[in-house]
């Protein structure tokens, strides 16, 4: 992967902000001031106006009366119908993935879900999660679902940290992906499916319990 100063100014500044959104700097209802940004960057205002563009465009970004560009907010429905979609989508990747592994990529995903067994829960675990999902998507063979895939992801990023920050979670997270893994192994088109349906399902649920309580920052608290 190329270093930020290796990419144009305004891609990783994008980038930037980008993981500032997955990690939770970035939370729901902030305010993003291009100044501010650029300061904390050390890049000029231009470059961080064109990632902002960039987020808008991917629907991570809104503009707001008085306010002005801003990280989007997603409410219970929404998060709800993301996660639905995910479960399609994703239930789709798991159902063609079934049929299409190789051997070699079967094992790599079973590496990866023993890995992340032995992994503490937090930013390794979360890793490895994406890697594990990453993998099944390309064992899918199908480059329009990881499109779509890849798309819905982006928005999912709005939520920030991943579940798996939570011990209890990343431990089921291990036990669903290896209820997939076993219809893998069996080349059972439909379990596969169900399983993935169903660990996506347990992730909403756990997203719903870690949004409880959760408050948008007000202009005076950003």
């Amino acid at each position: 992967m190329a270093e930020d100063n290796e990419i144009p100014q305004g891609q990783a500044a994008y980038r930037r902000l980008l993981e500032d959104i997955r990690d939770g700097g970035l939370a729901p209802g902030m305010r993003l001031r291009e100044t501010e940004l650029a300061e904390r960057l050390g890049i000029s205002r231009t470059p961080v106006r064109e990632a902002i563009r960039q987020l808008e465009a991917d629907g991570l970004v809104v503009h707001l009366p008085r306010q002005g560009a801003s990280i989007r907010t997603l409410d219970h429905a929404e998060v709800v119908e993301l996660y639905e979609m995910r479960a399609v989508l994703e239930g789709t990747a798991a159902r063609l993935a079934a049929r299409a592994a190789s051997s070699i990529e079967l094992a790599e995903l079973a590496a990866l879900n023993n890995e992340l067994a032995a992994a503490p829960a937090g930013p390794q675990a979360r890793e490895l999660n994406r890697q594990f999902h990453r993998t099944l998507f390309d064992a899918a063979r199908n480059r329009f679902l990881l499109k779509s895939i890849s798309a819905l992801q982006k928005t999912l990023l709005i939520l920030g940290p991943s579940t798996l920050t939570d011990p209890e979670r990343a431990a089921l997270a291990v036990a669903e992906h290896a209820a997939v893994l076993t219809a893998f192994e069996a080349r059972d088109g439909a379990g596969a499916e169900a399983a993935m349906r169903a660990h996506v399902e347990a992730a909403l649920s756990a997203r719903i319990r870690s949004m409880r309580g959760r408050e948008i920052p007000l202009e005076d608290d950003v």
